[in-house]
């Protein structure tokens, strides 16, 4: 993979950025800064094509060549040009060059309503991304020219060649962040990185299908694509329920390079790819969802596999995953605790049934406070349908791997964790021992486990990693413990001394004040 251009830069330009807010809502900030550093992406990359267009048909030597002017301007003016380099054509209101000469127009919150109108009348498929919201915002004009002159540095310019891809992970970089000041509503269209880099690092998508049918922003399909070795050798599926998380997905995967397949619409309740069926299915789905229209599920919807509740809506995902795995497909996907022990009826009957009939290949304890949305404790579950020994994969059909990784992960901010490289590392090591190599796994107390299916049955079909990894083993230092409990009482009354000398010198100085 290309190495990535260096973007240090970031937190001031996102603070520059949000200088700029005036009196729009913060949580409604981000539809209008987003869709400008897209405008600005759709710009480079078609100024940036039309100078190679412009090269190639000039040259003797290329199969454009064109010796008169009037068939060289033909030829640049050919959509297919473009398009066949799956870049847009940006018809010249939308230009950022013409954005930024008129930056300082009062009327310049139209001139970009009407950018974002000439862009998806140019390209059909941009339609409903682009939507008209500054004229009659609250953001004053001055705010509008502030931030196109912030996008208009000289990094992102068209004569850097990086350009393409600064703008790529400023956009994500912006997503996060706003999530991250948005707090629990933050959650509803962002998944934090490491989490997202756990699931792909274990799932490994290489090549063939990936499904994310609660796809949010589309980072499961950017870190797919990022950890796969060959390039475009992934097809990306998704499916959003919100049309502005959507929005903002569908423009992060085009930032990207990717084309991902991204439709809108309730995924349980109106399934957009019912006959889907995919190697990797990757998910963050919405946490104990109540009253989420079970009754609207039929009873013969091929989805199911035991019944639902109205009462949480995560066995009906699970459920749904698995249906649109492939024969060989495997899922994994973040789940609340409360599905590993969960005892209502019709949950537990689908627990039941995946551990039965083999399934459940891997469950992992989460630390807390990883996610910005909920302070549910939360879990991995990973699903799989090559556990039957075939092709690359080990026979481990009557096994479950359980990692206990409640103890990984460290404070990046006062209320949010994550995991580093290393502790992702070695929860996916493990993983992938267990799925292709037994002679490497080695159960670590207090860590991981591989547990039977006979005994998860005799622990009333429960899947939680701490019943089965133990405790941690401590390392014996070889001092007696009768020594040890006198050094620790030595050390206890020195500081119950300590106290009270400091006591006697707050209350001297305290009537020193007075």
């Amino acid at each position: 993979m290309a190495a990535k251009a260096d973007i240090n830069f970031q937190k001031d330009l996102f603070d520059a950025a949000t200088n700029m807010r005036g009196s729009v809502a913060p949580a409604d900030y981000k539809h209008y800064v987003l869709p400008l550093i897209f405008l600005r992406y759709l710009s480079n990359r078609y100024e940036m094509r039309k100078e190679e267009i412009d090269n190639l048909v000039k040259d003797p030597k290329s199969d454009w060549y064109a010796s008169d002017e009037e068939t060289q301007q033909i030829i640049k003016e050919d959509p297919d040009m473009y398009m066949s380099e799956n870049v847009y054509v940006v018809p010249e209101e939308s230009r950022w060059s013409y954005v930024l000469k008129n930056a300082k127009q009062p009327n310049i919150k139209e001139i970009l309503d009407n950018a974002m109108k000439r862009l998806e009348e140019e390209n059909p498929d941009l339609e409903g991304m682009l939507p008209r919201i500054f004229q009659g915002s609250n953001l004053p004009a001055e705010n509008a020219s502030g931030l196109i002159e912030i996008f208009s540095r000289d990094v992102f310019s068209t004569n850097d060649e990086r350009s393409v891809d600064v703008l790529g992970r400023v956009y994500e970089y912006f997503i996060s962040e706003f999530a991250s000041t948005e707090g629990q509503r933050g959650g509803e269209f962002y998944t934090p990185y490491s989490v997202v880099s756990l699931l792909v690092r274990m799932l490994e998508p290489i090549k063939g299908t990936v499904f994310d049918p609660a796809c949010g922003s589309g980072g499961m399909f950017i870190q797919s694509e990022e950890y796969s070795p060959r390039r475009h050798e992934l097809s990306f599926y998704g499916q959003e329920n919100v049309t502005t998380t959507a929005r903002l997905g569908k423009m992060n995967v085009l930032l990207h390079g990717l084309n991902a397949d991204m439709r809108l619409g309730n995924s349980l309740l109106d399934d957009k790819f019912p006959d889907l069926k995919a190697d990797y299915v990757i998910a963050n789905p919405p946490f104990n969802q109540d009253g989420w229209g079970a009754d609207r599920i039929s009873n013969d919807d091929p989805r199911l596999i035991g019944p639902v509740t109205n009462s949480n809506a995560n066995y009906m995902w699970m459920q749904h995953f698995f249906h649109h795995l492939n024969e060989s497909g495997s899922a994994g996907f973040v789940m609340a605790n409360g599905a590993m022990t969960t005892n209502h009826k019709g949950e537990r009957l689908v627990r039941e049934w995946f551990i039965d009939n083999g399934y459940i290949d891997c469950i992992v304890a989460l630390p807390d406070k990883l996610f910005l949305s909920t302070g549910i404790p939360c879990c991995l579950f990973f699903l799989s349908k090559n556990r039957d020994g075939k092709g690359e994969y080990r026979e481990r059909q009557n096994e479950i791997m359980f990692i206990d990784a409640r103890q990984k992960g460290s404070l990046v901010s006062r209320r949010q964790k994550a995991l580093s490289e290393e502790e992702i590392a070695d929860i996916a090591k493990v993983y992938h021992n267990f799925k292709f190599n037994s002679e490497k796994v080695v159960d670590v107390p207090g860590f991981c486990k591989i547990a039977s299916l006979k005994q998860v049955k005799e622990n009333d079909y429960t899947l939680t990693p701490g019943i089965y990894v133990g405790t941690k083993e401590i390392e014996d230092d070889g001092v007696p413990f009768s020594i040890k409990m006198e050094e620790l009482r030595i050390e206890l009354f020195e500081q119950f001394q300590e106290s009270a000398r400091l006591q006697e010198k707050i209350r001297k100085n305290l009537e020193g004040i007075l």
